[in-house]
């Protein structure tokens, strides 16, 4: 049988290469990727997912130092090579019937020593190597990143024109979700809450609890993979005088942690800033009530930066910082670039506020006051 050649796209190439060295590295037959974002970062944006939620896709790739093999049931398969153009991509298609999706997989493994992904019998998991793989973005995935960026912003904006107080909380999400994929962006993050529920929750699933005067709106919307994130906040009235303060403060904090992603520095060294602007903020103890965000690419947060993370960031690469005091959020998804940051979720109706960083200016957006 014919071996399929590499495409000329040079993201794919450079990808499939990458993965042929894992194979060294680890002194193995091949590669196993079963889970969505891998998948999707391997064929360059193709969807193995069926159910939205899963971690594990509907189809299965394997590279081995010679073959492209793509595993996937009678369903899948059609969409993957009609659709997804994955066997022209070179991947070679080995389809199961419905009722046993396993069974092309399990042949093409038999006798292998493999990595992978997930856990999968008599295989190493590396998924956390995977992780910051996926973390390495291409000149290419920037581009689809920024435009990323700019539908979930504009998703943002229209949803946040269009509520009125009084909606109930699954309504205000059911705009944002309808927002999102009126511009092809798949809503895998929509929380909501308002009023007193942006004080006492840090993950407020929507409920049927009724706008009064202040909501918060949470979007991870995925596209050809990337997932990108934009936290925002809308007032109806005047802002008062304590949630001003804290809007304030969880904005010096999201300025302190973007203006300190620069290539070279590590994780927990920007994690550590953060902590000291919550501090000169005068909300010391608040990062310790969420997670503050980290290195996004194909998952919402591919790794999180933590106060032991020693993973370095480069430069090309996607970060959502997203730091919290109990009632005000921030969060934008940003690239980091060779001479400074670019926030790829601007939102024009959020008035933006300039904030010095070591004598150096940050922007961020603040909260949307609207007059009822």
């Amino acid at each position: 049988m014919t071996i399929p050649m590499l495409p000329k796209s040079p993201e794919f190439q450079t990808k499939i290469t990458i993965l042929r060295e894992l194979l060294d590295k680890h002194a193995v037959d091949g590669v196993l990727l079963r889970r969505v974002s891998s998948f999707a970062w391997a064929t360059c944006g193709a969807a193995s997912y069926v159910n939205t939620a899963t971690t594990e896709g509907a189809a299965s790739l394997l590279i081995t130092r010679q073959r492209l093999y793509l595993a996937a049931n009678t369903i899948e398969a059609p969409r993957l090579e009609q659709e997804e153009k994955l066997a022209d991509q070179g991947w070679e298609f080995h389809v199961s019937p419905w009722d046993t999706p396993l069974v092309a997989l399990q042949s093409l493994v038999s006798g292998l020593s493999l990595v992978s992904d997930v856990p999968f019998p008599n295989s190493k998991e590396i998924s956390a190597d995977m992780a910051r793989l996926r973390a390495r973005l291409t000149p290419q995935e920037g581009e689809r990143f920024r435009e990323l960026g700019r539908r979930c912003a504009a998703a943002m904006s229209s949803t946040a024109q269009a509520i009125r107080p009084g909606m109930s909380e699954y309504q205000l999400a059911s705009l944002l979700g309808s927002e999102a994929q009126q511009r092809g962006i798949q809503p895998i993050v929509n929380l909501i809450a308002t009023d007193e529920r942006v004080y006492r929750f840090r993950h407020p699933l929507p409920t049927e609890k009724k706008l009064d005067k202040y909501a918060m709106l949470v979007l991870s919307g995925r596209r050809q993979g990337l997932v990108c994130s934009i936290t925002r906040l809308v007032h109806f009235g005047p802002l008062p005088d304590d949630l001003r303060r804290r809007i304030s403060a969880a904005a010096q904090v999201n300025a302190a942690l973007i203006a300190h992603s620069r290539p070279g520095r590590t994780l927990n060294d920007v994690l550590t800033q953060g902590q000291e602007a919550y501090a000169r903020a005068g909300f010391p103890d608040e990062w310790r009530q969420h997670h503050q965000g980290g290195v996004t690419g194909y998952e919402p947060r591919e790794y999180l930066g933590t106060p032991a993370s020693s993973d370095v960031i480069i430069e090309g690469q996607a970060l959502a910082w997203n730091p919290s005091i109990a009632g005000a959020k921030m969060e934008d998804t940003i690239l980091v670039g060779s001479e400074t940051n670019e926030i790829l979720t601007i939102t024009s109706l959020w008035p933006i506020i300039s904030i010095q960083i070591h004598g150096q200016p940050g922007e961020v957006p603040c909260a949307l006051a609207l007059e009822v």
